[in-house]
């Protein structure tokens, strides 16, 4: 059970939080890093290796989680050089992963069931499979639909509903086999070339708990409801690792 963390960003659009720390350790609710809690979060779905592609104050990643053994899964590293995008690491150590593995981003909070959506995958036969998410957005303006100068259509401050990527995927090694090594490649790229080709991608929906930790606002979220929340993320949670100790 095998997988990626794409930890490699510079987490720009969460700075300054970023300045001194990659965005997969900075602390929630002042008890865990991200990344510990999604590393216990693997454990508990039965994930035992897991390769972490990192760039971006690699150093300190390297430092926190040492070989894994803290969590009891097996870890080891890829190192980017240049921005490679969501899948682009995983080009450069293919040689490395199981015929079916799991990839996620490694600012994500959420309590979706990792070995499920893997699963999924396998029985599915999809060459790929994007976890997705129902997002609500309330418009804070009456919207209006307009025909040779008329108004054919208003709304009054709707909200829109919309199905978007977790950042969370399961795939096949040979979906990947195809493409370059060492070239930027996102997972936008993949999906566009995959519907391209006729071969569609499978969406694994969720509704429980998610929130992309992007944004500052998404980061003080995340710290405002974490007591409310952490039962969910870590129904098991072991004593918390420290930000500070080094394997």
């Amino acid at each position: 059970m095998h997988a990626v963390i794409l930890a490699g960003g510079q987490g720009v659009r969460l700075r300054p939080y970023t300045t001194a720390l990659p965005k997969p350790l900075v602390p929630i609710g002042e008890e865990y890093a991200i990344l510990d809690i999604i590393l216990q979060q693997l454990r508990a779905h039965s994930f035992d290796r897991v390769t972490l592609a990192i760039g971006h104050l690699g150093s300190l990643i390297r430092a926190f989680v040492g070989d894994g053994s803290r969590w009891e899964i097996e870890v080891d590293y890829a190192e980017e050089d240049k921005p490679l995008s969501t899948i682009g690491p995983l080009l450069n150590f293919l040689d490395r992963l199981p015929e079916q593995f799991l990839v996620m981003n490694g600012d994500v909070l959420t309590d979706l069931d990792y070995l499920a959506l893997l699963a999924h995958h396998m029985s599915s036969g999809a060459p790929l499979t994007v976890a997705t998410y129902r997002r609500k957005v309330k418009i804070d303006f009456g919207t209006l639909e307009t025909e040779h100068g008329r108004i054919v259509h208003f709304v009054e401050k709707p909200e829109l509903s919309y199905g978007v990527s977790m950042g969370v995927y399961a795939m096949a090694r040979e979906t990947l086999e195809p493409y370059p090594a060492d070239v930027p490649f996102g997972l936008d790229d993949l999906v566009l070339d995959l519907l391209e080709r006729g071969e569609a991608p499978a969406a694994f929906e969720f509704g429980g708990y998610w929130l992309d930790i992007g944004r500052p606002d998404d980061y003080d979220e995340a710290n405002r409801c974490f007591g409310e929340v952490r039962s969910v993320l870590l129904p098991g949670a072991r004593d918390k690792t420290p930000l500070g100790a080094v394997s």
